[in-house]
């Protein structure tokens, strides 16, 4: 019997605003999307948080026995700079700026996303298709939504009919929103406009003449809008009703509000079954945004090159950080927190790695089989990952009475508590080992060197002395450290 027959998993749908028990449409099957990243600049720390928690998902649901596939796009066209139908490519603006080409934004951030996410230890989706891959499967959706009357063509654009929709469906059930206080809450429309209606959003848009990222489709050469790709990837890998999407909480409306109508429109039928939505990351009680220098990127955390923390902090402690508190809550990110975390997973990694070295007896002081239920319940109610670590706590302080002579375990007893706590540590909250103290002291030694050398060459700036300055930088570049002058000073990163 799997284990997914003897757990009751809840979780919250985004759509009902309840739990509900989880029954995925194939038994023993799951088929899970996730909105991922558009990929024009580094990762940020909202966005891991979101990937960390739905790597816990997926954790979770391949522990559990479940044959998931989970599949995570890349965004590497169609998404304009106000997220609705006007502005500029991010992608594009990116390289006009930076003149490369568009591809080669699209290659440089997509390495950083999955370096980042690698060091965080989250595993790789089943799929990870890109936009620009499945223009042809838009195209076809496009023609469907038209020939059922749901869209409309004006001038080399084709726009979604929200009106006409709404008239059949709900436009606005996943947000809880309505779409006659939608129109009063809207502006007329501008007079350039090809919309009917300010609410229609755009299945395909005529490229400009300046717009580099374009491709041939009946209606002009242009590109898709931003919510019609993930409609088109997640029917294509997953079938027209799934059990699983999940994104970032600023995504509910109008991304996945739209997603929900195209599906709707092009197949008459619900495409996803549960909705979930990870809830955001803020800096120091203020929401993070690079415009306000309110902001850090995860290789500053791990490097230490950054005015928020007192010291760098590993990958393994951030994700820690960031499991302690369920994925629907705002999460704070500060010094103080990350420092707390640090001590709380140097505390549970060594009781673990003492669980070896226990005496037994012929009888356990407490029950293990309730305590291992008990991490169970507490990531069957809707992925609980606070619960679920303050239960590993109570096992530590079980293995600090039994070490005290306080408390008693028998050896049956043991190989459960040593195997649980493997299992809900490693594979399903994702940690990894904590390096040795050796390990450590080797790191610090290394970032200390260097400092010290990017401080030699900024003497040697100083000094005219370009030759030496250029040499440090290429020879740390040869050994794969990467430094980067800013306006604040030299950071470096090791690839």
């Amino acid at each position: 019997m799997a284990l997914f027959d003897e757990q009751s998993l809840k979780l919250y749908n985004s759509m009902s605003g309840e739990k509900e028990v989880f029954t995925p449409i194939n038994p023993g099957h799951v088929g899970m999307y996730v909105c991922g990243p558009t990929v024009y600049s580094n990762v940020h720390l909202g966005n891991c948080r979101t990937f960390i928690s739905f790597d816990l998902v997926f954790r979770y649901l391949k522990h559990l026995g479940y044959k998931i596939r989970y599949v995570r796009n890349i965004t590497d066209a169609g998404h304009l700079e106000n997220d609705a139908d006007s502005g500029e490519d991010r992608i594009a603006k990116k390289a006009r700026l930076e003149k490369i080409e568009p591809m080669e934004v699209v290659q440089r951030y997509t390495i950083d996303f999955h370096n980042i996410l690698q060091k965080f230890n989250n595993l790789p989706p089943s799929i990870e298709p890109t936009a620009t891959g499945h223009i042809v499967e838009q195209i076809e959706i496009i023609k469907e939504i038209l020939e059922k009357g749901f869209a409309y063509e004006a001038n080399g654009s084709v726009y979604f009919d929200v009106m006409k929709y709404n008239e059949s469906h709900h436009y606005g059930k996943l947000s809880g929103r309505s779409l006659e206080d939608m129109i009063a809450n809207t502006r007329e429309l501008a007079a350039q406009s090809d919309k009917k209606n300010p609410q229609d959003f755009a299945l395909w848009k005529k490229a400009e003449p300046q717009h580099i990222m374009r491709w041939p489709s009946p209606w002009s050469d242009g590109f898709p809008g931003w919510h019609l790709e993930c409609t088109a990837m997640s029917t294509k890998y997953l079938g027209e009703e799934f059990d699983i999407h999940g994104g970032g909480m600023d995504l509910k409306f109008p991304h996945h509000e739209c997603e929900i109508a195209q599906g709707e429109a092009s197949t008459g039928k619900n495409p996803v079954h549960y909705w979930m939505h990870a809830n955001m990351l803020t800096l120091n009680g203020k929401k993070m945004a690079k415009s306000t220098g309110n902001n850090i990127l995860p290789e500053e955390i791990f490097s230490g090159n950054n005015n928020i923390l007192d010291k760098p902090f590993s990958p393994n402690v951030t994700r820690f950080f960031m499991l302690q508190a369920h994925y629907r809550s705002v999460l704070d990110f500060s010094n103080e927190a990350l420092s707390a975390s640090e001590k709380g997973f140097n505390r549970l990694m060594d009781a673990y790695h003492q669980i070896e070295n226990l005496p037994v007896g012929e009888s356990s002081s407490i029950s293990v089989s309730d305590w291992k239920q008990s991490c169970y319940d507490a990531m069957n109610d809707d992925f609980n990952s606070p619960i679920l670590i303050a239960k590993l706590f109570d096992a530590v302080k079980f293995i600090n009475s039994i070490k005290e002579a306080k408390a008693k375990i028998t050896s049956e007893d043991k190989e459960a508590l040593q195997k649980t706590m493997k299992n809900f540590m490693f594979d399903v909250l994702g940690l990894l080992e904590k390096t040795s103290e050796n390990e450590e002291s080797t790191q610090k030694q290394l970032s200390a060197t260097i400092e010290l050398l990017i401080k030699l060459r900024a003497e040697a700036r100083v000094n005219k002395n370009f030759a030496l300055s250029d040499q440090i930088r290429d020879q740390l570049q040869d050994m794969g450290i990467q430094l980067k002058d800013g306006k604040e000073g030299t950071t470096f990163s090791i690839e």
